[in-house]
């Protein structure tokens, strides 16, 4: 039996007391108020809030904070390039317990084997991952992915105990227009009592109210607070995102004062770098200093996504599992300890050992050389004098894209680019079977000289490439050709790559190694002239086809809005 005394946080019952929890067998048996309470029922902490240090984990009495632990409401591991028992290990010093995550990039790669990889490696630490089916493997017929998830998958893998939801339905097209595939789906996912989450960037109006009728409870994806409101209104609840690239935190947070109810908090992407600063913690401090109510801010950071997830995550109730944080200030959200089912997994250090982990890929190598990045017109070059082309215009810190129409320079037929106006070309090369890359430009890398590229490519993790020559390309790319997948830069004499052996997407190495390790890729990439705040985060959604407007694609240049191929 183990005694905590603390001021305990209760936001299910709107409760700040000084108090005892009693712990026996990972559960908590009791929570009992003591004679010493100053702050009663119904007062809110405040977010400047300070104590000193006092003792904890035993049963004298202690002036910290007690409360229920950070879920992440929506993300995909993969996407900090670790595996989920290193990304644990980052996770819980900031206070995450649990998190809703979807491994639909693992899927695309490896298909229900790297499914069954996630949810295996995630069994072996403490923190409580909660997996969805993966919804659209591959995410749409426009690219080429490594794997395909029929609907009897999908049912498969939802009839599944460990299963807690269907993933995101990014096919909102499908979804609007009755694809029997996509309604089937969303309809296992309710035959087996579990919710659907959302994928619908910038929907208004009458199809934001049919999207939400067909069953869609989440969205990750809005711009703004008229859309956020709008899909409220339909009765989807909102999940605020400030991942590694794309931050929709400032667009919508104002929406948790008469709202709270139906918002909760995501990173969606979080790059390790970013993970080793913080997590879920550093969006609640930043709403408690933006004066929001802290028991609102509680129950979107911990009490909805529990409940609406089903998930087996404490909430500081007798009999719920012991999982909780102890934090010293409430403005900064500093955590102290986290404990999980009981134990103590992180006390200013982590208390659980690191996995082992077998490599599970789907990657053919070969050879590329600068001629395959040529970008040649057909026909006469008189046809195609003064003619303007279209060019991806990347916005930092934003998924979505607009479509530029520019003319470039011409040499016999070839298209190049135009360094001094800042517009690079952009490939991304199939690593599953060997083939001519899609070819296409792109603005506002930056990049004066050398390539930047990744076998992180969202969503099928195809290697995408910006650079500014064919040369430095080719060159680019076949280094992570050498290694099966990483994210690599070239410039002059130099290279660097972070290896990424697990399906090209993640590694086995640690946390803070690997988090330096890609600092220094994007160090590279700020030397060789980008301006942009996460540039290998950034290349890594260009080929991203069911984000508007316009993408690229191993087949082709990519109008998303129209779901259809660009001719040049």
């Amino acid at each position: 039996m183990t005694k905590i005394n603390g001021i305990i946080i209760d936001p299910v019952n709107l409760r700040k007391f000084h108090g005892e929890i009693v712990i026996q067998k990972g559960k908590i048996l009791s929570v009992t108020e003591t004679t010493n309470s100053t702050a009663r029922s119904g007062q809110s902490p405040q977010s400047g809030d300070s104590v000193s240090k006092g003792t904890y984990g035993q049963s004298e009495p202690s002036d910290l904070y007690i409360l229920p632990g950070f879920v992440d409401s929506h993300i995909h591991i993969e996407s900090s390039m670790l595996v989920p028992s290193e990304f644990a290990r980052l996770a819980v010093r900031h206070g995450t317990v649990a998190t809703v995550s979807d491994p639909h990039e693992i899927a695309n790669v490896c298909g229900l084997a790297g499914v069954e990889f996630m949810i295996n490696n995630s069994r072996k630490v403490p923190l409580k991952f909660h997996f969805g089916a993966p919804s659209c493997v591959p995410a749409t017929i426009f690219e080429t992915a490594g794997a395909v998830l029929t609907v009897d998958d999908v049912r498969t893998i939802l009839e599944r105990d460990d299963i807690y939801f269907l993933a995101e339905m990014m096919n909102w097209p499908g979804v609007l227009s009755g694809d029997p595939d996509v309604a089937a789906k969303i309809r296992a996912a309710y035959e087996n009592g579990k919710p659907v989450d959302g994928h619908a960037p910038g929907l208004h109006g009458e199809q934001a109210q049919k999207y939400a009728e067909a069953g869609i409870t989440t969205d990750h994806e809005c711009f703004s607070r008229q859309e956020a409101f709008e899909k409220m209104k339909y009765g989807m609840k909102v999940i605020i995102r400030e991942g590694s690239a794309a931050k929709n935190y400032e667009s919508l947070i104002d929406l948790m004062q008469d709202h709270a109810a139906d918002i909760m908090f995501c990173s969606d992407d979080k790059h390790p770098d970013d993970l080793i600063t913080g997590h879920i913690n550093e969006m609640v401090s930043r709403a408690l200093k933006r004066g929001i109510d802290f028991f609102d801010v509680l129950f979107s950071a911990c009490v909805h996504p529990v409940r609406h997830y089903g998930m087996n995550v404490g909430l500081l109730q007798p009999g719920d599992p012991a999982d909780f944080i102890i934090v010293d200030k409430l403005d900064d959200m500093h955590v102290v300890q986290t404990w999980i089912d009981g134990k103590c997994v992180y006390d200013g250090e982590v208390r659980f050992d690191k996995v082992r982990v077998k490599p599970i890929n789907n990657f053919t190598a070969y050879r590329l050389t600068p001629s395959d990045f040529r970008l040649v017109l057909p026909g006469d070059p008189d046809e195609h004098e003064n003619r303007s082309v279209p060019v991806i215009e990347a916005l930092d810190g934003e998924l979505i894209t607009r479509r530029l129409n520019v003319q470039l320079p011409q040499a016999d037929n070839e298209l190049l680019s135009d360094p001094d106006r800042d517009i690079l070309k952009i490939a991304v090369v199939n690593r599953y079977k060997e083939s001519k890359p899609g070819l296409g430009f792109i603005k506002n890398f930056g990049l004066k000289n050398g390539a930047i590229a990744s076998s992180v490519g969202h969503d099928s993790h195809n290697i995408i490439a910006v650079g500014s020559s064919d040369q430095a390309l080719s060159r680019v790319v076949n280094l992570i050709m050498d290694v099966k997948g990483g994210m690599a830069a070239v410039h002059g004499d130099r290279e660097e790559i972070l290896p990424l052996p697990i399906g090209g997407i993640m590694t086995d190495r640690g946390g803070e190694e690997t988090g330096l390790l890609y600092q220094k890729l994007n160090r590279m990439a700020r030397e060789m002239g980008s301006t942009l705040n996460a540039p290998f985060m950034l290349i890594s959604f260009m080929a991203l086809l069911v984000i508007p407007s316009i993408k690229m694609s191993d087949k082709g240049l990519f109008d998303a809005e129209k779901f259809e191929f660009i001719d040049f």
